[in-house]
């Protein structure tokens, strides 16, 4: 949700309609049900792409990521037919809630998209490339989603995240030396996340070093012992010898 706010943030809203959009987000915030029912009318009311995305991010509010992904697509789809420098970020909007919907291929259509229409640039980019490296993990295309991971470094190197995730792959796809150098850029930026730790630790037991996979794991489960990444470590020493 956070991702969906700062996107429209980064959205500038066309005259006469800045301040209907601002209230809009600003209910959004406040009572998620009711900007439905406003931004519903308003769209009704001829209100365009801006209705759709403050339809879209009061929908993601309440975390209903369907019908959210369907009002921003709409509304990119109305910013490409009028020639709206918006779209991209609508785009990358739809495919956020897309894969918080878990549909993954529709997620992939839609930062496809983003990408195409070369309003995303820079580190926005960077970060596009990362999520649809995602996308492309979670329908099997470990291949396309490489290429975009090694974008994603190289556009965004100061986010652990890419990096978490690039290793993540390497790991998966037996390159375990691109692995171990990508996980130790990851500990580099985000040296107390457990998720980080977790993976080290992946990478440490298939490579063999028994002693630096329960350095990581314990590191784990020190840092966020309830978090998802933390019990898996957790898990995982328990398969340890003594």
């Amino acid at each position: 949700m956070i991702l969906l706010m700062a996107a429209a943030a980064a959205v500038t809203p066309v005259s006469g309609n800045e301040k209907r959009f601002a209230d809009c987000v600003a209910l959004v915030e406040r009572d998620p049900a009711k900007a439905i029912e406003a931004a519903g009318s308003w769209r009704v009311q001829g209100g365009g792409l801006l209705a759709r995305q403050c339809l879209g991010l009061a929908y993601a509010a309440q975390q209903r990521w369907l019908p959210a992904m369907t009002a921003f697509e709409q509304a990119a789809q109305t910013a490409e037919s009028e020639r709206d420098g918006r779209a991209g970020n609508l785009w990358v909007q739809a495919g956020n809630a897309a894969l918080a919907a878990g549909e993954a291929g529709k997620a992939r259509a839609a930062f496809d998209a983003a990408l195409a229409s070369g309003q995303v640039k820079g580190a926005e980019a960077g970060e596009v490339h990362l999520d649809r490296a995602r996308a492309l993990v979670a329908i099997g295309d470990a291949r396309a989603a490489r290429a975009d991971l090694d974008a994603a470094v190289k556009l965004v190197p100061a986010d652990p995240l890419a990096w978490l995730l690039s290793a993540t792959l390497a790991r998966k796809t037996g390159d375990l030396a691109r692995a171990q150098t990508d996980i130790s850029e990851a500990a580099k930026r985000s040296p107390d996340d457990a998720s980080v730790a977790l993976e080290a630790g992946n990478i440490a037991i298939l490579s063999g070093a028994d002693g630096a996979a329960r350095t990581a794991w314990a590191a784990a489960v020190k840092n966020a012992p309830n978090s998802p990444a933390g019990k898996a470590a957790a898990q995982a020493l328990k398969q340890l010898p003594n």
